[in-house]
């Protein structure tokens, strides 16, 4: 209500909103086998649609063989190329159409070595290397997935390393791919991923004295108000505990 006369006599008084809490920003996502809501939303009161909302998670299992398509010549050539596959592959998953080799992390450029220069692989480029924070469903809770391409058979094969976020170190793969040189610097600047052997391993997006990286989902959400037609947004912080 806006208006502060009613007809009882009471004058309202502003009230919390139900659920918001104090200190949102320090709080932890739940480590839960599914998200709930928008965010992981709880208890907010919110009407928008979003916080009835489930997400799975879903489990990390090696897919059985056959692949389908060429997953599988892709495969045995990566085995028949590098001595050291039985080593180095964690996992091998297909999933929506799309083949991903789980690498250990101190593999990644040995393999990336073999996935450009074989013969029977040819993945020229690495059109993509994005961070991913799985906060409380992984213990090596910072991933980093490698996309590559080859130009040469027309082929997508996605590569994914998992690192934990105390010891966040790899190796660096731009002596292999010069294309992820400014990406593994947004990784590193996002989510704190440390690319031993990168060229110039500096902040891209952030200022250089920036402390904690943005992307990682327990860093505070902070903000500044935005004003808009005369009414005024609060930062993210001040709002409700979007957990």
């Amino acid at each position: 209500m806006t208006d502060d006369k009613r007809t009882d006599g009471v004058v309202p008084v502003p009230v919390t909103p139900a659920g918001s809490t104090s200190g949102a920003p320090a709080e932890f996502p739940p480590a839960s086998p599914a998200g709930r809501g928008m965010f992981g939303n709880q208890g907010t009161g919110d009407v928008s649609g979003f916080g009835g909302l489930v997400r799975p998670r879903p489990q990390l299992v090696d897919s059985p063989r056959p692949f389908g398509g060429y997953f599988d010549e892709v495969y045995d050539a990566l085995e028949e190329a590098y001595p050291a596959f039985g080593e180095a592959i964690e996992n091998v998953v297909v999933d929506r159409g799309e083949l991903t080799l789980h690498i250990r992390p101190e593999r990644i450029a040995e393999v990336c070595q073999v996935m450009r220069d074989d013969a029977g692989l040819r993945f020229e480029l690495l059109s993509s290397l994005s961070g991913v924070d799985y906060l409380g469903a992984d213990e090596r809770r910072l991933h980093v997935v490698y996309q590559l391409t080859s130009m040469t058979y027309r082929r997508l094969v996605r590569l994914e390393v998992a690192v934990s976020a105390e010891e966040p170190h790899l190796p660096s793969v731009t002596s292999v791919y010069p294309t992820a040189d400014w990406q593994e610097r947004e990784a590193y600047d996002m989510f704190g991923v440390v690319f031993d052997g990168h060229p110039a391993l500096t902040r891209i997006l952030m200022p250089d004295d920036w402390e904690g990286h943005p992307q990682r989902k327990d860093y505070p959400l902070g903000g500044v108000p935005v004003e808009y037609k005369g009414a005024e947004i609060p930062p993210p912080d001040k709002r409700r505990s979007y957990q």
